[in-house]
């Protein structure tokens, strides 16, 4: 295997917030982020990307639907009990927990596939913050790459592919969009 990649550049397209390009050394994909585009003043439910270096933290994998990926990163099959809480003054708020859980959560054992693939990203998780966003994950996007709830998605068939290219130093480096160019006389 390949040195792992250090930084996967995401920026959102000029003028559709909600669509961006990532960019894995020549590996350049489409990606879908968060309706209110990419944001540095993150707030849970806003709907917005936020904006930094997002470590990657973890890759989890759905074992019912395909093998472990090849990568570098640490790993974790999901199992059918998992939950992420996104609910704000909980003390495992933007945590991995088992369900039943009574308090807000996201299933990560999901029916639609988008979850099959996974990569935690080190959003607002040390310490966590509390209303400060949760569960920020680079994942599967929807058919026509919809808008996520703030993460960052790709085309299905190309995650594997870009996982394989991630370690434990990489960062999801998202940002603004480029500058234009000046043009010279």
């Amino acid at each position: 295997m390949r040195h792992p990649l250090r930084i996967i550049a995401v920026r959102p397209l000029p003028g559709a917030r909600a669509r961006g390009r990532l960019a894995a050394g020549a590996f350049v994909l489409p990606c879908a982020l968060g309706p209110a585009g990419v944001v540095v003043d993150k707030r849970e439910g806003d709907g917005a990307t936020p904006r930094g270096d997002l470590a990657v933290r973890r890759v989890f994998w759905r074992p019912d639907r395909g093998r472990r990926p090849s990568t570098a990163a640490p790993t974790r099959a999901i199992r059918p009990d998992d939950g992420w809480c996104d609910a704000v003054g909980h003390r495992l708020y933007n945590r991995l927990v088992r369900t039943p859980f009574a308090a807000s959560h996201e299933r990560m054992w999901r029916d639609d596939g988008l979850y099959d693939l996974v990569v935690e990203l080190g959003w607002n998780d040390r310490p966590a913050r509390q209303g400060r966003g949760s569960a920020i994950f680079l994942h599967a996007a929807r058919p026509g790459f919809t808008p996520t709830a703030g993460c960052v998605a790709v085309a299905p068939g190309k995650l594997r592919r870009l996982i394989a290219l991630m370690g434990p130093g990489t960062v999801l480096r998202v940002g603004a969009p480029p500058r234009p160019r000046r043009r010279q006389h």
